[in-house]
Protein backbone atom coordinates (compact mmCIF):
# COMPACT_ATOMS: atom_id res chain seq x y z
CA UNK A 1 0.00 0.00 0.00
CA UNK A 2 1.62 3.12 -1.21
CA UNK A 3 1.94 6.25 1.72
CA UNK A 4 -1.15 8.77 1.93
CA UNK A 5 -0.43 12.04 0.33
CA UNK A 6 0.17 14.67 2.69
CA UNK A 7 -2.43 17.46 1.90
CA UNK A 8 -6.54 17.02 1.42
CA UNK A 9 -6.75 15.14 -1.75
CA UNK A 10 -6.52 11.66 -2.18
CA UNK A 11 -4.71 11.03 -5.01
CA UNK A 12 -5.20 7.58 -6.78
CA UNK A 13 -2.27 6.53 -9.72
CA UNK A 14 -4.14 5.12 -12.93
CA UNK A 15 -1.75 3.18 -15.04
CA UNK A 16 -1.10 0.22 -17.04
CA UNK A 17 1.53 -1.28 -19.51
CA UNK A 18 1.10 -0.20 -23.05
CA UNK A 19 -2.22 -1.21 -25.27
CA UNK A 20 -3.86 -1.82 -21.80
CA UNK A 21 -6.64 0.77 -22.48
CA UNK A 22 -5.03 3.54 -19.72
CA UNK A 23 -6.10 7.05 -21.51
CA UNK A 24 -9.76 5.63 -22.38
CA UNK A 25 -10.10 4.71 -18.60
CA UNK A 26 -8.94 7.66 -17.69
CA UNK A 27 -11.80 9.33 -19.62
CA UNK A 28 -14.40 7.54 -18.07
CA UNK A 29 -13.22 8.60 -14.51
CA UNK A 30 -13.64 12.18 -15.96
CA UNK A 31 -17.19 11.49 -17.30
CA UNK A 32 -17.86 11.07 -13.76
CA UNK A 33 -16.50 14.22 -12.58
CA UNK A 34 -12.93 13.64 -11.20
CA UNK A 35 -10.25 15.40 -12.38
CA UNK A 36 -8.09 13.55 -14.41
CA UNK A 37 -4.22 14.47 -15.59
CA UNK A 38 -3.19 12.74 -18.85
CA UNK A 39 0.55 12.58 -18.58
CA UNK A 40 1.26 11.43 -22.40
CA UNK A 41 -1.47 14.45 -22.78
CA UNK A 42 1.06 16.52 -20.95
CA UNK A 43 3.82 14.94 -23.07
CA UNK A 44 2.34 15.72 -26.24
CA UNK A 45 1.83 19.61 -25.42
CA UNK A 46 5.62 19.97 -24.23
CA UNK A 47 6.45 18.89 -27.97
CA UNK A 48 4.40 21.14 -29.40
CA UNK A 49 5.48 24.47 -30.54
CA UNK A 50 6.18 26.62 -27.89
CA UNK A 51 6.45 23.40 -25.19
CA UNK A 52 9.09 23.47 -22.72
CA UNK A 53 10.42 20.03 -23.88
CA UNK A 54 11.92 20.98 -27.32
CA UNK A 55 14.67 23.13 -26.73
CA UNK A 56 16.67 20.71 -24.66
CA UNK A 57 14.98 17.97 -26.81
CA UNK A 58 16.49 19.77 -29.76
CA UNK A 59 19.91 19.69 -28.53
CA UNK A 60 19.90 16.64 -27.26
CA UNK A 61 19.21 14.73 -30.30
CA UNK A 62 20.33 16.34 -33.35
CA UNK A 63 17.46 16.55 -36.10
CA UNK A 64 14.16 15.81 -33.99
CA UNK A 65 13.23 19.44 -33.95
CA UNK A 66 10.64 20.42 -37.00
CA UNK A 67 9.39 23.18 -37.35
CA UNK A 68 9.60 24.71 -34.15
CA UNK A 69 8.48 20.97 -32.66
CA UNK A 70 9.80 17.61 -31.76
CA UNK A 71 9.09 15.30 -34.76
CA UNK A 72 7.83 12.33 -32.60
CA UNK A 73 9.09 10.02 -35.52
CA UNK A 74 11.85 10.92 -35.79
CA UNK A 75 12.98 11.02 -32.30
CA UNK A 76 11.67 7.47 -32.19
CA UNK A 77 14.01 6.53 -34.88
CA UNK A 78 17.16 8.04 -32.68
CA UNK A 79 15.96 5.83 -29.40
CA UNK A 80 15.50 2.50 -30.81
CA UNK A 81 17.87 0.03 -29.20
CA UNK A 82 19.34 2.66 -27.36
CA UNK A 83 19.21 2.34 -23.65
CA UNK A 84 21.51 5.00 -22.64
CA UNK A 85 18.81 7.63 -24.94
CA UNK A 86 16.05 6.67 -23.12
CA UNK A 87 17.64 7.61 -19.85
CA UNK A 88 18.70 10.99 -21.62
CA UNK A 89 15.11 11.50 -22.79
CA UNK A 90 13.62 10.98 -19.42
CA UNK A 91 16.11 13.30 -17.91
CA UNK A 92 14.64 16.15 -19.52
CA UNK A 93 10.92 15.10 -19.86
CA UNK A 94 10.60 13.20 -16.16
CA UNK A 95 11.34 16.76 -14.31
CA UNK A 96 8.93 18.54 -16.44
CA UNK A 97 5.95 16.18 -16.46
CA UNK A 98 6.46 16.33 -12.18
CA UNK A 99 6.31 20.21 -12.56
CA UNK A 100 3.05 19.80 -14.23
CA UNK A 101 1.60 17.23 -12.31
CA UNK A 102 2.65 19.45 -9.28
CA UNK A 103 0.57 22.49 -10.44
CA UNK A 104 -2.44 19.75 -10.91
CA UNK A 105 -2.55 18.95 -7.87
CA UNK A 106 -2.36 22.33 -6.25
CA UNK A 107 -5.05 23.30 -8.25
CA UNK A 108 -6.91 20.35 -7.36
CA UNK A 109 -6.23 21.53 -3.67
CA UNK A 110 -7.52 24.52 -3.88
CA UNK A 111 -10.98 23.89 -5.46
CA UNK A 112 -11.09 21.19 -2.74
CA UNK A 113 -11.68 18.10 -4.91
CA UNK A 114 -11.84 14.84 -2.44
CA UNK A 115 -9.84 12.66 -5.56
CA UNK A 116 -8.30 13.17 -8.69
CA UNK A 117 -6.89 10.76 -10.73
CA UNK A 118 -3.00 10.64 -11.64
CA UNK A 119 -2.38 8.88 -14.92
CA UNK A 120 0.80 8.10 -14.79
CA UNK A 121 2.18 4.85 -17.87
CA UNK A 122 5.47 4.41 -15.83
CA UNK A 123 3.87 4.04 -12.54
CA UNK A 124 5.98 1.48 -10.92
CA UNK A 125 9.21 1.79 -13.15
CA UNK A 126 9.67 5.22 -11.76
CA UNK A 127 8.83 4.28 -7.83
CA UNK A 128 5.93 6.92 -8.45
CA UNK A 129 3.58 4.59 -6.40
CA UNK A 130 5.23 5.62 -2.93
CA UNK A 131 3.91 9.31 -3.09
CA UNK A 132 -0.02 8.21 -4.00
CA UNK A 133 -2.74 7.35 -2.06
CA UNK A 134 -4.09 4.27 -4.39
CA UNK A 135 -3.14 2.32 -7.38
CA UNK A 136 -5.74 1.59 -10.22
CA UNK A 137 -4.22 -0.86 -13.23
CA UNK A 138 -5.85 -1.58 -16.00
CA UNK A 139 -5.13 -5.10 -17.77
CA UNK A 140 -6.44 -6.96 -20.73
CA UNK A 141 -4.80 -10.14 -21.95
CA UNK A 142 -1.72 -10.71 -23.93
CA UNK A 143 -3.44 -10.65 -26.97
CA UNK A 144 -5.69 -7.99 -27.12
CA UNK A 145 -2.66 -5.95 -26.13
CA UNK A 146 -0.49 -6.84 -28.74
CA UNK A 147 -3.72 -6.43 -31.69
CA UNK A 148 -4.42 -2.99 -30.01
CA UNK A 149 -0.50 -1.95 -30.16
CA UNK A 150 0.25 -3.12 -33.61
CA UNK A 151 -3.19 -1.28 -34.91
CA UNK A 152 -1.03 1.85 -34.29
CA UNK A 153 0.45 3.32 -37.07
CA UNK A 154 4.26 2.89 -37.46
CA UNK A 155 4.12 -0.05 -34.52
CA UNK A 156 6.01 -3.33 -35.01
CA UNK A 157 6.16 -5.83 -33.25
CA UNK A 158 9.43 -4.99 -32.61
CA UNK A 159 8.94 -1.70 -31.13
CA UNK A 160 6.64 -3.23 -28.76
CA UNK A 161 8.96 -5.92 -27.75
CA UNK A 162 11.16 -2.71 -26.79
CA UNK A 163 8.58 -1.00 -25.12
CA UNK A 164 7.70 -3.83 -23.16
CA UNK A 165 10.85 -4.55 -21.82
CA UNK A 166 10.96 -1.52 -20.15
CA UNK A 167 7.84 -2.04 -18.13
CA UNK A 168 7.58 -4.50 -15.81
CA UNK A 169 5.10 -7.39 -16.62
CA UNK A 170 1.10 -6.46 -16.37
CA UNK A 171 1.04 -9.94 -13.59
CA UNK A 172 3.91 -7.77 -11.25
CA UNK A 173 1.47 -4.64 -11.89
CA UNK A 174 -1.85 -6.28 -11.17
CA UNK A 175 -0.43 -7.71 -7.57
CA UNK A 176 0.94 -4.61 -7.01
CA UNK A 177 -2.49 -2.98 -7.67
CA UNK A 178 -5.58 -1.65 -5.44
CA UNK A 179 -7.67 -2.19 -7.90
CA UNK A 180 -7.80 -3.80 -10.92
CA UNK A 181 -9.73 -2.45 -14.61
CA UNK A 182 -10.24 -5.36 -16.88
CA UNK A 183 -10.38 -3.36 -20.61
CA UNK A 184 -11.52 -6.25 -22.83
CA UNK A 185 -15.09 -6.69 -21.77
CA UNK A 186 -16.74 -3.73 -23.83
CA UNK A 187 -16.99 -0.13 -22.96
CA UNK A 188 -20.06 -0.53 -20.50
CA UNK A 189 -18.31 -3.20 -18.25
CA UNK A 190 -15.29 -1.34 -18.07
CA UNK A 191 -17.30 2.14 -16.93
CA UNK A 192 -19.48 -0.25 -14.44
CA UNK A 193 -15.59 -0.77 -12.74
CA UNK A 194 -14.58 2.70 -13.06
CA UNK A 195 -17.72 3.30 -11.29
CA UNK A 196 -17.53 0.67 -8.91
CA UNK A 197 -13.66 1.96 -7.86
CA UNK A 198 -14.43 5.51 -7.89
CA UNK A 199 -17.41 5.16 -5.55
CA UNK A 200 -14.64 3.21 -3.00
CA UNK A 201 -11.86 6.20 -3.95
CA UNK A 202 -14.33 8.43 -2.80
CA UNK A 203 -15.38 6.51 0.40
CA UNK A 204 -11.42 6.38 1.50
CA UNK A 205 -11.03 9.80 0.82
CA UNK A 206 -14.36 11.04 3.23
CA UNK A 207 -13.08 8.03 5.60
CA UNK A 208 -9.56 10.15 5.46
CA UNK A 209 -10.92 13.06 6.20
CA UNK A 210 -12.97 12.36 8.63
CA UNK A 211 -9.85 10.47 11.06
CA UNK A 212 -7.65 13.44 9.78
Amino acid sequence: MPEPTAGRVFVAALTGSIGMGKTETGKLFARLGLPVMDSDAVVRALYEAGGEAVEPIGKAFQGTVKDGRVDRAALATRLEGDQTAFQRLEAIVHPLVRQARDQFLRAAESRGDPVVILDIPLLFETGAEKSVDAVVVVSAPPEIQRQRVLARPGMTLEKLRMLQARQIPDAEKRAKADFVIETDKGLEQAFLEVRRVAAELLHRARSRKSNA
